[in-house]
């Protein structure tokens, strides 16, 4: 019997530890193969071993891996040229993680109100929606499983529900305050939930008409995810703020917030900060991995691949009495069941599979955004029977 430990208990962990990972591929401390349909929560866009990345990094860190932003930084402004470029937007500033993305998305939404005369600023944010677990986004967050034992929340939020325009425009017309809307493209910890593109293109033309900033939360399912850079791309239009996080280091902790002509003098010198944000070896993970992202045509392979595991799971499972729906884009893909399923991760680690569970009834698959056809099939060869079994009980 191990000793316990001294990690603060705040994980249900499945009860193996990985060591080791090449490709699509993890091996635990006893020598057992996975198939990573997980990518660590769509981090590892690269997969494991990625052999035009590790090199890359290992040189980096021979170099530099931390200074602090108090002087210039080149791969900082490389690699906010290459996002601004994939986006049509205008300016990057760099944080760690997703929830400093969120968080200086709220910041920037509250200076643009009080820039114009707004004194309590307020933001409209979703039903089922996740931006974090800081004060600040948590209150964001739709989740009262997330928010509870920590009220009181942080004020100055909206809630609506997904799609629903005409809940928008109520909000519109009795509330002078409204300086910004907030949401996730295709919702991740809410349970794999999209946003229907026209819905998006009529937030965008309300922002405008309003003098709102659109801010969208790519954290997840950005960064060619989708089969598009980024998931608002799909409905054609730009937002004003755009956090994103999670796929852009492939594994190395890095945020940005991207934003537009509206948004990008909003914030100065003094106004926000970060210690780790923007440091070399993080800088030098997002330029590779969006170089290598380039150079093997991945967000072509993530369509691709995504419209096959689309395809062989509706064709197993569509017709499947339980199966509520299957629904997501690209390699982001929920798969909804009619009662609650957190056992099947344990059974799908058993059977050599790494998922996830979300909203307590849905499968969620987030594979490397190199996965192969093979690999592809294999995820359903291994899920299908095993959702079908489930049930059945």
């Amino acid at each position: 019997m191990s000793a316990p430990s001294h990690v603060m208990n705040t994980y249900g962990r499945l009860p193996f530890a990985l060591s080791h990972g090449r490709g699509c591929r993890v091996w635990d401390t006893q020598g057992r193969e996975y198939l990573d349909a997980l990518a660590g929560i769509a981090v590892n866009t690269l997969g494991h071993g990625h052999p035009k990345l590790v090199p890359a990094l290992q040189d980096q860190v021979a170099k530099l891996i931390h200074c602090s932003n108090y002087y210039q930084m080149p791969l900082q402004e490389q690699l906010a040229d290459r996002l601004c470029e994939l986006s049509g937007l205008s300016s990057a500033f760099f944080c760690s993680t997703g929830l400093e993305a969120n968080e200086g998305a709220i910041k920037i939404a509250r200076k643009y109100g009080h820039d114009r005369g707004i004194e309590r600023p307020e933001i409209i944010v979703y039903e089922k929606a996740f931006h974090g677990r800081s004060i600040a986004t948590l209150s964001a967050t739709g989740n009262p499983k997330v928010q509870k034992g920590f009220e009181p929340l942080v004020e100055g939020f909206v809630r609506v529900p997904l799609n629903d325009i005409g809940a928008i425009r109520q909000v519109a017309a009795g509330n002078p305050n409204v300086v910004a809307v907030f949401l996730e493209v295709i919702q991740g910890e809410g349970g794999i939930n999209p946003t229907r593109a026209d819905y998006l293109r009529e937030l965008r033309a309300l922002a405008d008409e309003k003098n709102w900033l659109l801010m969208l939360d790519e954290v997840q399912c950005g960064m060619g995810r989708t089969g598009k850079w980024f998931a608002h791309q799909w409905a054609g239009i730009l937002p004003d703020v755009m956090p994103m996080a999670k796929g852009l280091g492939s594994g190395v902790p890095v945020g940005a917030i991207v934003v537009g002509p509206k948004a990008k003098d909003v914030l100065g010198p003094g106004n926000h900060g970060t210690t780790f944000g923007g440091n070399p070896l993080a800088m030098r993970a997002g330029i590779e991995t969006l170089r290598i992202m380039a150079e093997d045509r991945l967000v072509d392979n993530a369509a691709a691949m995504g419209e096959r595991l689309h395809g062989a799971l509706r064709r197993e499972l569509g017709a499947l009495k339980g199966v509520v729906d299957i629904r997501g884009q690209g390699l982001m893909v929920g798969i909804e069941l009619a009662r609650p399923c957190g056992e099947l991760l344990g059974r799908a680690a058993e059977a050599g599979l790494l998922i996830s569970v979300t909203a307590d009834t849905v499968v969620r698959l987030l594979p490397p955004l190199i996965i192969t056809p093979a690999e592809v099939d294999e995820i359903v060869r291994i899920l299908a029977p095993m959702i079908r079994e489930f049930l059945a009980t």
